[in-house]
Order: structure tokens, then sequence, then C-alpha cells
């Protein structure tokens, strides 16, 4: 329950499963009072979803995929910790809930697949990224946006102290060194507190220092950045934020970071201090997908028509589609026939072309990106950038 939303659990989500699908989205809130309403919305939204099972005759199967849902509604623990945002899906055998930094519509729908649009935009986000917190004592990371951060429970595979990622290599109490091979004397670099041994007990502490950082950073690479693909940021003091770099091998790691101890900084502050050293990349990448559109679309490489993107798009020709974020386009839609057309809501098989052409390309591999309708590059409401 509240996974990350990353690609396994998008791929996950896009996967066929057995018809009714029931996805739902609510509004949620981080503080007291205003949280007290969360639950009371949720248990509309669940009826909702019941009375679509029974419109589309498929009551038999309501009790079955609420269950999960009712059980949600009665975890006072769950509901005392929100976010902005909350979207909850199932089918049978199938339950899946994540919590989300941004504020979203209320909707309840049961279809015959998972409806995604308001995550995939939030996935697909180009200003996402995650923070690595790391003291000689714990390591913390967290993940966020523009929006806000929150911190993310690190794999049982990632150490969350200098203990567990040393065991029995680190130098113990009573030996020369410090006590656990650091102490907080040490990240102050406080002379008069250094045993008897000179720089031979401080080469023990830099020696269980870069053992350390080597153990994280291989940690965090394997069991974090590369399912997530996310920049990632170094919140440490700033002779921490050198050593980790000089043996770091994580591709995602960005050069600039926090020269701060996180656990001093408040959520907000990490999240001001983060977005400090994201936005500037943010801006740069966004541009950048839309100067390749430009210079594609001038070489016959890249399209604004919707038809045109849906064929392609199902021949696997589409590299990059940005989509306007929040447009929403109603057509006529056959994945099988690459068919995207604009309709008006009567004539309309699909509430939006831009969620499915989305689903097409992410299935196809491709990736997406949800553009700001301020800085959309077309009118279309979608741009696609071919790999070919």
């Amino acid at each position: 329950m509240n996974r990350l939303l990353d690609r396994e659990t998008l791929s996950q989500l896009l996967a066929k499963r057995e018809a009714p699908c029931l996805s739902l989205y609510q509004p949620t809130h981080r503080s007291f009072p205003e949280r007290q309403q969360d639950p009371i919305r949720f248990k509309h939204l669940v009826r909702q979803l019941e009375e679509s099972l029974k419109q589309q005759g498929r009551a038999e199967h309501a009790a079955t995929l609420l269950k999960p849902f009712h059980e949600l509604l009665d975890d006072s623990e769950f509901w005392n910790s929100n976010r902005d945002g909350l979207a909850v899906f199932a089918a049978a055998d199938y339950f899946e809930v994540f919590r989300l930094q941004r504020s979203v519509p209320e909707l309840a729908v049961a279809n015959d697949r998972m409806h995604l649009k308001p995550l995939l935009r939030i996935a697909q986000s180009a200003d996402r990224y995650q923070i690595l917190a790391i003291t000689l004592d714990s390591i913390r990371l967290f993940e966020g946006n523009r929006d806000g951060i929150d911190e993310v429970k690190l794999a049982d595979g990632v150490p969350k102290t200098v203990e567990e990622a040393l065991g029995r290599e680190l130098t113990e109490k009573g030996q020369t060194g410090f006590p656990q091979g650091y102490s907080r004397a040490s990240e102050r670099g406080d002379p008069m507190q250094v045993e008897s041994g000179g720089a031979g007990r401080q080469d023990e502490i830099d020696r269980d220092r870069e053992r350390f950082f080597r153990e994280v950073d291989r940690a965090i690479l394997e069991h974090h950045s590369r399912k997530s693909r996310l920049p990632l940021i170094l919140a440490a003091l700033p002779e921490h934020q050198f050593h980790f770099r000089k043996l770091s091998h994580n591709e995602f790691l960005l050069p600039e970071g926090i020269e701060h101890d996180a656990s001093l900084l408040s959520r907000d502050e990490l999240r001001d201090k983060s977005w400090m050293v994201m936005q500037p990349r943010y801006i740069k990448r966004l541009e950048g997908f839309l100067d390749q559109y430009g210079e594609s679309h001038g070489q016959g490489l890249a399209t604004d028509q919707l038809d045109q993107i849906g064929q392609a798009t199902v021949e696997g020709r589409v590299a990059t589609l940005l989509v306007e974020a929040d447009r929403q386009i109603p057509g006529v839609a056959n994945k099988e026939e690459g068919k995207a057309i604009p309709a008006n809501g009567s004539a309309a098989t699909t509430p939006d072309l831009l969620d499915e052409l989305t689903i097409w390309t992410l299935e196809q591999g491709g990736e997406v990106i949800a553009v700001p309708t301020e800085r959309m590059p077309t009118e279309s409401g979608a741009a696609a950038i071919y790999r070919y």
C-alpha cells in the first residue's frame, strides 16, 4: 500500500486487467482540522464506484472489489498521514494506493481499464527529483517537485545507519579511533576530541567514512535511482559533499547540492533549497524538449496533428510525446487502427484523446512529458517527436 509512483508501478497500472477496473482520485489535506473531511469524501466516492458497477450490470463484483476500499476507510492511521492528493486503483486481485504531492479533482470511475491521466501527468512531469540526505549517522531519501517533498521509505537493501552499512567492518567501541568509528566531534572537525593516536586514528575514521559512503552510493543507485530515474540532489555538509562525490558512481547525482545537514532544516526549507537546485535544470530540460520539437518538425520528424500522432504511436515511432498538462480533448480512439480524432461529446468514444495517446506512447516505450499550458509549443494539445 502507498507505493512510490515510479516506472515500475506505472507499468503495472498500464497492464491489461480483467474488467471492471476501479479508479478513485481525491484531493486530501496534510493538516488538522482540514483532513477530517478526507475520509468522508472518500466514502462518498466509494459509493459512486458501487453505483457505477450497478449501472453497468456488474453489481456481483462490487463486494469483492470494494472490500479493500472499506478497509482503507476504517484505517484511522492512514487518514492522519495525508499529502495533497490520493489515487486508489482496484481490479480482481489488485489494489494500489498512491499518496500524491499535488491536488487532483475528485473522480470515481469504473471502466474496462484504469483511468490514469491525473496520475500520469504527475509522474511524467519534468520537475520531479529526489534528495539524498546523508550524515555520518543516518541516511534519508526524499522525493518531490516544485510543490513539495515527502520522505521515501528506503528499500530493504539500503542501510539506514553507519552500523547497518559496515557491520563488523566498523571500528568498534574501545578500539583505536572514535566510538563506532565516528563521533559528532569528527563531523565538526574538533581536534580536541581526537583520542590518542593522532593521524593514524584519523586514517581509520576516513576509511570508515569512505566505506560508508561507497555502500550508501551503491545501494541508493541500485534500489532507488535506477528505478525512478530521477535527478538526485545531495544534501550534506560541504566536506561530506566532496568525499561522497569523489567516489559516487550514480549517474543521476546532480553536480549541485544542498550544503547543509538536512536534519537541521524544516521540510519547507529543504524543499526551497532543493527547488533552487532543480528549477534551472527543469527549465533547461523543458526548453530542450521544446527546441528538439522545433528542430525535428523542420526535418519532418515531428507533428502536432493528433491523428498523425496516433498512427505513429502504434507504429512505435514516437520517441517523445509532449502533452498539455491540464487539457482534455474528447475524441474517437482505436488503438488497433491507430485512430485518434477529436470529436464532440456525443460522438466521442473516449473522454480524452491526450490520455489515450499518453498510454499508447508509454506502452511502446516512449517518453511522455506533461507541459504547462503557457509553455506548450502547439495549439493541438500535443506534440510528438519521432524516432525516425
